[in-house]
């Protein structure tokens, strides 16, 4: 069976343990969202501290577009949830990302 690639959830967040908390709220949600649209999954850590987490969406194709940012505070796990639908769903209405114009109807399904 040959999966199709729709592109990936990438999670940027600080390697800090400051950021534990916040971190895990957005990961479950990216990663719930991933595995609902058929995306892959990833968490990116970098070395800063004290700075805000990402979610991206990567397509291969250029240079990841922002989703998400937690905006160095916690957030509420179906907050992210929503706004990640609601960000992918706009995205999928761009000609340069004609793959998420597939899942529209996953995506509406998931609001």
């Amino acid at each position: 069976m040959l999966k199709t690639n729709f592109g990936k959830l990438l999670v940027y967040a600080p390697a800090d343990s400051d950021s534990r908390k916040r971190l895990k709220s957005v990961e479950m949600a990216a990663e719930k969202t991933a595995k609902l649209l058929n995306l892959g999954f990833e968490t990116v850590k970098f070395r800063k501290s004290l700075s805000p987490i990402y979610v991206y969406y990567e397509n291969g194709d250029g240079e990841p577009i922002p989703l998400y940012c937690d905006k160095g505070k916690t957030s509420d796990l179906q907050e992210i949830c929503a706004t990640l639908r609601k960000m992918m769903f706009v995205l999928s209405f761009h000609p340069r990302h004609s793959a998420l114009k597939k899942l529209r109807g996953a995506i509406m399904r998931l609001s």
